[in-house]
């Protein structure tokens, strides 16, 4: 029996040691990190050059109080990361994860408001399925059910729009249009809402968690920006599981030339090697909070520099491996792996994403789009079985949390063909494995 606990009785084995891709639990078994934890591990386990820096800046402090010093690591690390971001982004505010990151977005774009007398706007209309963090503010923003229902009554609910989920419409619509009737539910509920009360949109580029990898049409991406624009609304981008080169930039509204008014960084930023995130902003932003009586938030560990030296070390392996490009050369050859599964498993209805942030969606019937029997728990079940055979995926209910199956394949950046050779032989004999206990036909 364990003093520890966090959201279920899973029984899992205990970690001795990771390395690369790959990490080792104390019985010697050996498993390959197929979703980087969280999509976190960006850069792979126990890089020396960042375990090197970490040990450099334990020999000078670990902490240090922002309100008391600057940091030299966390100075460092704001002007790495502002040169990082399109023009104009260019003031970076610490935080330990993405949804401190999000909590901290949406709190400096309502001060904002206020100082440009707008205290009206308060809205963040976000979009159903989405997932933004687990704080109260985050999770108000987050359209998946099973989070949000139990907290409701706790929680000043924002409005939500369809996500862009273009590959279950049945039309004769092409891609663009596509794209741009998602977009025009945007304008739909600013005007619903009232335009003077919406503050911000808040969109993760490439979906997450809530969406497995959701890429919506490319003309989504700029008739968002020009919605928000024509209502003096502000853009923010949730890259806290796309930023720092998982999709193969590293923002993921390079993709599109989208510059956002903020912009939210976790996971891959601190690469797992210390609790780090970020939030980036304009500057003209900032200077009216500022001049107003200061940003009223924070958290005690903001800008440690400790994490601001493994982010930086983080960045410099990004740099020095070439892993934005590797996410798009090995991201593009694991999506032909995915996409061919579909061959032999005719269950596979759906594979999308960009870079090395990939997602596969199980369908009971491909052209119709409809999800697999919910009693078949396919979404954990999969999961249990390549963790048997020594492969990690993450998955979700994929239509709102209550129905719907897809898997996360995001490995490290640093991954090669060979290991994605690797990885997608235990997928097959793992999909195998559960297509016979459920009595899914695959052919021999």
């Amino acid at each position: 029996m364990s003093n520890l606990f966090y959201q279920s009785r899973q029984p899992r084995p205990v970690l001795d040691r990771a390395e690369g891709i790959y990490m080792y639990d104390t019985e010697g078994r050996r498993y390959i990190d197929g979703s980087s934890g969280a999509m976190v591990s960006n850069i792979g386990h126990s890089n020396p050059n960042v375990l090197a820096a970490m040990r450099a800046q334990m020999e000078k402090s670990t902490f240090g109080y922002r309100l008391h010093f600057r940091t030299t690591p966390s100075e460092e690390l704001a002007a790495r990361t502002a040169s990082l971001m399109p023009e104009g982004l260019d003031r970076v505010f610490f935080v330990s994860g993405g949804s401190e990151a999000v909590e901290s977005a949406i709190k400096l774009a309502r001060q904002y408001a206020v100082t440009q007398g707008q205290q009206d706007r308060w809205k963040v209309i976000s979009r159903f399925p989405s997932y933004h963090g687990c704080t109260l503010g985050a999770l108000a923003l987050t359209g998946y059910d099973p989070l949000t229902r139990p907290f409701d009554p706790m929680m000043r609910d924002m409005p939500k729009i369809a996500a862009p989920t273009a590959y279950l419409d049945r039309d004769n619509l092409t891609d663009e249009q596509r794209g741009l009737k998602y977009a025009e539910l945007l304008r739909d509920e600013i005007l619903a809402q009232g335009p003077e009360t919406v503050l911000a949109f808040i969109m993760e580029p490439v979906g997450g968690a809530s969406t497995g990898a959701l890429v919506a049409p490319d003309s989504y991406y700029g008739r968002i920006r020009e919605i928000c624009d024509a209502f003096g609304i502000l853009l923010i981008y949730d890259e806290v599981m796309t930023g720092a080169g998982r999709t193969g930039r590293f923002l993921a509204a390079e993709h599109w030339g989208i510059t956002p008014d903020l912009v939210t960084l976790s996971k891959g930023f601190g690469g797992g090697y210390a609790p780090l995130g970020a939030m980036v902003a304009r500057g003209d932003m900032v200077e009216a909070v500022l001049d107003a009586g200061g940003f009223l938030h924070g958290f005690t560990s903001a800008g440690n520099p400790l994490s601001c030296a493994a982010g930086l070390a983080v960045l410099d392996e990004i740099e020095r491996l070439d892993l934005v490009g590797n996410a798009a050369r090995m991201g593009e050859i694991l999506k032909a792996r995915l996409t061919a599964l579909m061959d032999r498993f005719d269950f596979i209805g759906d594979v999308r994403g960009k870079g090395l942030l990939l997602a596969f969606e199980m369908m009971a019937d491909r052209d119709g789009k409809a999800p697999l029997p919910k009693s078949l728990n396919a979404h954990s079940r999969l999961v249990e079985l390549a963790y048997q055979r020594g492969l990690i995926l993450y998955s979700r209910r994929t239509r709102g949390g209550d129905e719907g199956d897809h898997f996360i394949v995001a490995p490290p950046l640093i991954i090669t063909e060979a290991q994605i050779d690797e990885m997608m032989a235990i997928l097959v004999d793992a999909l195998e494995a559960f297509a016979d206990e459920a009595g899914l036909a695959v052919p021999a």
